[in-house]
C-alpha cells in the first residue's frame, strides 16, 4: 500500500515507481570492510579503454582503495562500431561508456580538457595539438584533488607506446607527479586544493598477450602482483568483473570474455620511493594515518564483526556511532570527508531507503512550470523520518517531519516553477569552440568532472536516531518501454526552440541553387517567432526569413530556403537564427540514443558548411554497402547521386542496374553476410561495373579475398592531414576524369590522411595511385590501390572519405566522384 502525501501545491494520486537497483547485502559488507581502508590509486592514460579494467576492479574490490582512472581525452577521434557519429559526439558516447565501466569495476571517472584529435605517432606533435602545458595543469590538478598514494600510468613516455597520445598521458603523469607538490606550479589551483605528493609512480606494464614474464629492456626495479583472484562476497573473480567492465566500450567493439584463474601484472618503478612486494608497500593504509583513528578503526571492526547478511539494518546503530566519531575528527582531511560520505550511503543502504525525482516529461524550458514526482520508501523496520525536502524552482521547499513506514511508498506530486537562469543541457566541455586541441573550459572545478553537475536537483533530510543525514538526486524522467522495461533518461534543460538544418554539408557543382530544409523545432508550447539564415556575403537566400506559430511542445515546421551561391569557387558556412519575443536561438539539437548507454542530447551550433566547388560526376545510380556506420551516402547525394543502401534482399538483387557500388568502412568485418555475396560482386566488376572498397581492418574479416587479386590490409596509416600525396600514376584516370586532381585537392583534410592501408598486394594486377608519410617515417602507397578487372574497375582505398565528405572537405570530393564514375570513361 503507497501513502500519497499532500503538500500545499497540489495533487494527484500517482501510481508508486519501481525501486532503483540497490547494494545487494554482500556488497554492502564490502563496502563496510572498506571503511577500514585509507588508501588511493590514481590510474592515468590517454582515452577509453586504455585503462585496465582488470586492475580497477583489483584494486577497487579486493585492495579496497578509493581507485580513479584519469583519461586524457574522451576518446573523440576514435572510430566508430555502432553508428555514424565522429568527433566530439562519440566522445559524448564514450564518456556514458566509461562510466558504465566504472559502474561495475568500482573505479572513479575523470577527465582533462584534452580533444582526441585522431592518431598521433609522436609525443612532441601530441604535446604541441594539445597545448601541453594546460594538459598538464589538468594532470596536476587531479593529483591534487584526489590524493593518490599510488599513481599508475599504462604506458611507458617513449615510441614502445605506440600512439602519441598514449606516450603523453606517461609523459605528462611523471611530470605531475613532482609538479603536484610544489606550490609553485599552477599557483592558482592552490585556490581551491592543496599540493600532493605520491609515494609513488609505477607503469603497470603490458607485454604480448600479458604473458608472465617480466619486462626485460628496463633497468628500473619491477614487482609482480597476482591480481586475478576470486571474491567469495561477490562470487566473481576480478577477471570476470573487468570482463563485463571492458564490454561496455561498445562503440569500439570491445565485448569482451570472462577468464578465470590466475594472471600477474608487472609494476615497474618509474618515480618516488621504489617498491619491494606490493605498490603500497611504505603506505600505511590503515586508520593510524589520521588523528585519533584508533577509535574510528575499533568501531569499523566491530562493524564488520556483527554484520548480518540477513538483516543490513541491524548495522546502522554502529554506523551512526562511527557517523558521530567521524564527525569529531578533523574535517579537513579528506579521508575523513570521504568516510563521511562513505558511512552516510551505507546508512542508506542498510535502511533500504530508495528516493528519487521525476519530471513527467523528459525536458522542460527555464521558466516553465514542472510537474514532478518525489517518491520515497524505506524497507526496513528501521525507524527513520523525512524532515524534508528541497527541490529545483521558485518556494521549492516543504518541511514535512513524516515517519516513515515501513516499505510503504510515499509519492509527492508537485509542480514547480524552473527558474529563468537554468543553463541549457550542453556538456559543459562542449560550451565553447574547440581550440587548439583542447576543450575550452573557464571554470578550474569542472576540471575532471566527467558530465554535467546537475542544473536540477531534490535535497532529502532524513533523521535517523537524532543524527540528520542530507542526499542531492538530480531529477531524472524515467519510462517504461514494452521490450526493454524501465528506461531512465536524464532531465533536460532546453532552449525554448531549437532549429536544425537537414544536411551538414551542401555542394554547389555549379550557380545553379539548391534548396536548404531547416526544421524548426519548440520545446515549450505556443512558440511564436521567425528564424532565418545568416549567410556571408555573395550567397543569396530566397525566402530571406519565415515565420512559425507551433502550438505544442515538440512539434516541429519544416521551411525551404532556396540558396544560390557565387560564380566562384568558395566554401562557408551558414547559420540559423530563431528569434522569439525579441530574443536570439541560434542552437541546434541532436540527440544519441543508444541502448547500452542513457540518452544524450547536445545542442551545437545550427550551421551547415556551404561549397561552391567545380565537382563533376558522371556516375549517378550508386550502391552503398553500409559498414560500421558513416555518412557517405548522404555526401554522394549532395553531388547529384541515387544512392541506395544494398541490404541483403538489394543484394540478391540483379547489381549490374548500378553505376557503382561502394562499400561502407568495417563492412568486411562486421557484415558476414559478405561472405555469400563477394564472388556476386567480383563479377559485377567483371562485366564492367565499379566497386570501391573503404577501409577494412586486418583481423576478423568476414571474406578471405576483399579484391578480384591477392590484397592485405593493415596498419598503416598516414596520420598527419597535411602530409603531401604523391600521384605516382600522374595521368591516371583517377586523378584526370572528370575531375583534374591536384594537390590543391589535398588542402584542408582533417585529423588524418587516411588509415588501414593495404599492406600486400599483386603488384602485377594493382597500381597504387599515391604515396605519402609522416614526418620521418618511410613513404607508405597502399593508401589507394586501382585494378582492372575484366571489363570493370575495383579499388581499395583507405583514404579517410568516411570523415572528410561529411566534413565538406571539396577535394575529398572530387577525388571520390573519379573513383565512382571510372565505369563511365
Amino acid at each position: 500500500m503507497k501513502k500519497i502525501v499532500t503538500l500545499c501545491l497540489l495533487f494527484l494520486s500517482i501510481r508508486a515507481i519501481a525501486q532503483v537497483p540497490a547494494l545487494s547485502s554482500s556488497e554492502i559488507f564490502l563496502n563496510i570492510k572498506k571503511l577500514n581502508v585509507l588508501g588511493s590509486v590514481l590510474y592515468i592514460a590517454a582515452h577509453p579503454d586504455d585503462e585496465n579494467t582488470l586492475m580497477l576492479s583489483y584494486l577497487s574490490k579486493d585492495q579496497l582503495v578509493r581507485t580513479g582512472y584519469l583519461s586524457l581525452t574522451r576518446g573523440d577521434g576514435g572510430q566508430n562500431l555502432i553508428g555514424a557519429e565522429q568527433g566530439y559526439n562519440i566522445g559524448v558516447i564514450r564518456t556514458q561508456e566509461l562510466l558504465g565501466a566504472r559502474r561495475i569495476d568500482g573505479a572513479q571517472q575523470f577527465f582533462s580538457r584534452a580533444y582526441d584529435f585522431g592518431f598521433s605517432k609522436t609525443r612532441d606533435e601530441t604535446l604541441n595539438f594539445w597545448d601541453g602545458d594546460k594538459v598538464l595543469g589538468d594532470v596536476i590538478w587531479m593529483i591534487r584533488k584526489f590524493q593518490p598514494d599510488v599513481i599508475i600510468t599504462r604506458f611507458p613516455p617513449d615510441p614502445r607506446a605506440g600512439h602519441g597520445h598514449h606516450q603523453t598521458s606517461a609523459y605528462l603523469a611523471e611530470k605531475a607527479f613532482t609538479l603536484a607538490a610544489d606550490s609553485k606550479s599552477y599557483p592558482d589551483q592552490l585556490k581551491f586544493v592543496k599540493t600532493w605528493q605520491a609515494k609513488r609512480l609505477v607503469w603497470n606494464t603490458f607485454t604480448p598477450g600479458f604473458s608472465n614474464k617480466p619486462p626485460t629492456d628496463e633497468k628500473n626495479p619491477y614487482i609482480s602482483i597476482e591480481i586475478g583472484g576470486f571474491n567469495s562476497v561477490l562470487g566473481k573473480s576480478y577477471t570476470e568483473i573487468a570482463a563485463a567492465s571492458r564490454s561496455q566500450h561498445r562503440s569500439q567493439g570491445f565485448g569482451s570474455a570472462p577468464t578465470r584463474g590466475d594472471r600477474i601484472d608487472y609494476f615497474l618503478h618509474k618515480e618516488g620511493e621504489p617498491a619491494q612486494k606490493t605498490i603500497f608497500d611504505g603506505i600505511d593504509l590503515s586508520w593510524k594515518r589520521v588523528k585519533d583513528g584508533d577509535q574510528a578503526q575499533s568501531l569499523i571492526s566491530d562493524l564488520i564483526k556483527n554484520y548480518s547478511v540477513n538483516n543490513p539494518s541491524a548495522s546502522v546503530p554502529e554506523l551512526l556511532k562511527l557517523n558521530l566519531q567521524l564527525m569529531n575528527m578533523d574535517s579537513s582531511s579528506l579521508y575523513i570527508k570521504a568516510k563521511k560520505e562513505e558511512v552516510k550511503d551505507l546508512i542508506m543502504q542498510c535502511l533500504g531507503l530508495w528516493f528519487e525525482t521525476n519530471p513527467k516529461d523528459f525536458s522542460a524550458v527555464p521558466g516553465d512550470l514542472a510537474n514532478i514526482n518525489i517518491s520515497v520508501i524505506k524497507r526496513s523496520d528501521y525507524p527513520v523520518k523525512l524532515v524534508s525536502m528541497q527541490w529545483t524552482g521558485k518556494n521549492a521547499d516543504s518541511t514535512l517531519n513524516l515517519g516513515l513506514e515501513t516499505n510503504q511508498a510515499n509519492t509527492f506530486p508537485i509542480k514547480t516553477s524552473l527558474p529563468q537562469t537554468l543553463k541549457i543541457s550542453q556538456p559543459y566541455w562542449l560550451e565553447k569552440q574547440i581550440v587548439k586541441g583542447n576543450f575550452q573550459i573557464d571554470n578550474q572545478q569542472d576540471i575532471g568532472y566527467p558530465e554535467n553537475r546537475p542544473e536540477t536537483a531534490t535535497t532529502f533530510v532524513f533523521d535517523v536516531d537524532g543524527q540528520k543525514f542530507s542526499f542531492s538526486r538530480p531529477w531524472i524522467y524515467k519510462s517504461t518501454d514494452p521490450a526493454q522495461g524501465e528506461i531512465y533518461r536524464p532531465f533536460e534543460i532546453r532552449p525554448a526552440v531549437t532549429s536544425n538544418i537537414n544536411e551538414p554539408v551542401y555542394i554547389f557543382s555549379s550557380v545553379e541553387p539548391k534548396v536548404l530544409s531547416v526544421m524548426v523545432e519548440a520545446q515549450k508550447d505556443k512558440v511564436k517567432g521567425s528564424v532565418k539564415l545568416d549567410l556571408p556575403a555573395g550567397w543569396k537566400s530566397e525566402p530571406i526569413s519565415a515565420d512559425f506559430d507551433i502550438a505544442e511542445k515538440y512539434q516541429e515546421q519544416n521551411f525551404s530556403f532556396t540558396i544560390t551561391p557565387p560564380a566562384k569557387d568558395q566554401e562557408v558556412y551558414v547559420h540559423t537564427i530563431a528569434t522569439v519575443n525579441g530574443k536570439t536561438y541560434d542552437k541546434s539539437i541532436k540527440t544519441i540514443a543508444y541502448q547500452h548507454i542513457p540518452s544524450q542530447t547536445i545542442f551545437p551550433p545550427s550551421a551547415a558548411k556551404l561549397a561552391r566547388v567545380d565537382v563533376k560526376t558522371t556516375a549517378k545510380k550508386i550502391g552503398y554497402i553500409a559498414g560500421a556506420g558513416d555518412d557517405v551516402p548522404s555526401a554522394l547525394r549532395q553531388i547529384g547521386c541515387q544512392v541506395t543502401i544494398l541490404n541483403e534482399a538489394e543484394l540478391a538483387k540483379d547489381l549490374n542496374t548500378y553505376e557503382a557500388i561502394v562499400v561502407g568502412i568495417r563492412a568486411y568485418n562486421t557484415e558476414a553476410r559478405l561472405a555469400h555475396y563477394q564472388s556476386k560482386l567480383m563479377d559485377y566488376v567483371k562485366n564492367g561495373g565499379t566497386v570501391v572498397v573503404q577501409y577494412t581492418i586486418p583481423r576478423s574479416q568476414k571474406v578471405a579475398q576483399i579484391g578480384p587479386y591477392p590484397l592485405e590490409t593493415g596498419m598503416e596509416r598516414i596520420a598527419e592531414e597535411n602530409a603531401t600525396m604523391k600521384f605516382l600514376i600522374p595521368d591516371h584516370v583517377l586523378l584526370n576524369y572528370p575531375n583534374k586532381i591536384t594537390q590543391k585537392d589535398f588542402d584542408g583534410w582533417i585529423q588524418e590522411r587516411g588509415l588501414y592501408f593495404a599492406q600486400d598486394w599483386d603488384k602485377t594486377n594493382y597500381q597504387a595511385i599515391f604515396a605519402g608519410n609522416d614526418t620521418g617515417e618511410s613513404v607508405k602507397e597502399g593508401s589507394t590501390l586501382y585494378a582492372k578487372y575484366g571489363k570493370g574497375h575495383y579499388i581499395y582505398t583507405g583514404l579517410s572519405f568516411f570523415r572528410e565528405l561529411p566534413a565538406g572537405v571539396t577535394g575529398a570530393y572530387r577525388l571520390f566522384a573519379n573513383m565512382i564514375s571510372l565505369g563511365k570513361k
